[in-house]
Order: C-alpha cells, then sequence, then structure tokens
C-alpha cells in the first residue's frame, strides 16, 4: 500500500493538473511530477540510473527524460505501492506483445478527456457522437473505447453510440443528424471511415470527423494527407472538420 505521505502528496499534486493556466505553472507541475516519479516509481528510477541522470539537474520540463514505450510492454509503471484499477492495452498490431498502462485512478482519467473535449468541442450535451470503432470494439483495453464510452453516455442522446460494421444504419443517422441540423461527432478508425467514404459519401455540414489513425492492417497505410483528402471529397468537408484524438491505446 502507498504511505499516507505519499497520498497526500499525490493528491495535492492531481488538483493541480487541472489549474495550469500557463507555460510556467506547466513546467513547474511537470517537474514536481518528474521528481516524484524518479524519487517513487522503481522502473523509472532505475532507468534514471542507468542514464547517470541526477534528477536534481533536470531543470525544466523540456529536459525530462522520456521512458521508451518498450517498458510499457513488460513493467508494471506505477508509483510504489500503487495499484491499478483499471488496464489499458495496445492494439499489438506491430507486434504480438501489447504494452499495458496501469490506471490507479480512473476517475481522473475521465475528468482529463471530459475537460479536454470541453475546452476544444464545447458542452458534451450538445452533440451527437458516433463512434465507428471496430478494430478496438473487438478486444478489451482499449482506452479509446472506454473515453468514446462516457462521452457517448455525456450526451444524453439517444442516437449516440457504437455502429460498429453497420454502416448502412450509421449512414441513416449521418443523414437524420444533418437533416436535423444536430451537431455530430463522427469518431473512426482510419479503415472504417474509408469504407464508410466507398460506400457512402455525402455532404456532412453538421458533422466533425475524428480520425484515429491506423489501418489496423485491414488495408495499405496512407499518409494522413492523403487520408483526410479522400475524407474531404467524399463528405464535402472543410479541413477544419476533420481531427484526431490525443488517444493512443
Amino acid at each position: 500500500m502507498a504511505s499516507d505521505h505519499l497520498l497526500i502528496g499525490l493528491t495535492a499534486v492531481r488538483g493541480r493538473v487541472f489549474q495550469v493556466a500557463d507555460a510556467a505553472g506547466f513546467n513547474a507541475l511537470a517537474l514536481d511530477l518528474f521528481h516524484l516519479h524518479a524519487e517513487r516509481n522503481a522502473v523509472y528510477r532505475a532507468y534514471l540510473e542507468a542514464l547517470r541522470i541526477d534528477p536534481a539537474a533536470i531543470t525544466a520540463a523540456d529536459r525530462i527524460p522520456s521512458l521508451p514505450i518498450g517498458f510499457f510492454r513488460n513493467h508494471r509503471l506505477l508509483l510504489d505501492g500503487m495499484q491499478p484499477t483499471v488496464a489499458f492495452t495496445s492494439s499489438g498490431t506491430t507486434d504480438s506483445i501489447t504494452s499495458t498502462h496501469h490506471v490507479p485512478w480512473p476517475k481522473h482519467y475521465e475528468r482529463s478527456f471530459l475537460t479536454s473535449f470541453q475546452a476544444v468541442y464545447g458542452d458534451t450535451r450538445e452533440w451527437r457522437i458516433l463512434a465507428l470503432l471496430p478494430s478496438y470494439l473487438e478486444r478489451t483495453g482499449s482506452s479509446l473505447v472506454y473515453m468514446a464510452e462516457k462521452l457517448i453516455a455525456a450526451t444524453g442522446d439517444a442516437l449516440s453510440g457504437f455502429y460498429l460494421h453497420d454502416l448502412d444504419r450509421l449512414a441513416e443517422t449521418l443523414r437524420q443528424s444533418e437533416a436535423e441540423g444536430r451537431k455530430t461527432l463522427l469518431l473512426g478508425v482510419t479503415f472504417a471511415l474509408l469504407d464508410l467514404a466507398e460506400r457512402f459519401p455525402m455532404p456532412l455540414r453538421r458533422t466533425t470527423i475524428m480520425e484515429t489513425g491506423g489501418m489496423k492492417g485491414r488495408r495499405p497505410e496512407i499518409v494522413r494527407e492523403e487520408l483526410h483528402a479522400i475524407l474531404k471529397h467524399a463528405f464535402q468537408v472543410p479541413p477544419f472538420l476533420l481531427g484526431a484524438p490525443a488517444v493512443s491505446m
């Protein structure tokens, strides 16, 4: 179990995450988190020691050493004494060993993406969210599915939801949303969005398309500029209505 001293310190730092207002505040918080992990995260501490890095010498956020992603494949990365409540895994499309992100406070994670969504897109209740994420729904442990579920629930909209492989129903819902003038977010994995674009091209004036990236082995990989050109042509949307979430797992 984590010590009382550590828990008190973590509670204070966690509250500051949502109070950062400028670059100086971000730098101070990042350094405090860095020093906390340098002291209380056994894997990260060993990594710094192997690199012969003195944590006291790190005085700016852009100098904090990043832990290679490979460590998430064979180590459990948590502060000493902490236990995970949720474990998110990568898709495993690049190799057979998936990365795992152990999360001790899922409610903190939820607050993070809900706050970020509202900062960029506004009140979730103003949106209809349609999720086209077949490859993510076909496995367990996806943080993207977890996020989408919470955002969909937050809309309170009866037609918000996952559409898996049902492109016909999704296309009909998009047409209905456009006819209603309903502000809609279409969140989709790249190959599925291309399937939709080929089968159901239509003008989407009230729909923001958010692509998650990756073909997941279903189609040849293409550069993002080419993907966006295809989607803009099929759905007649301007560039500012295309985006990608900051979620990888």
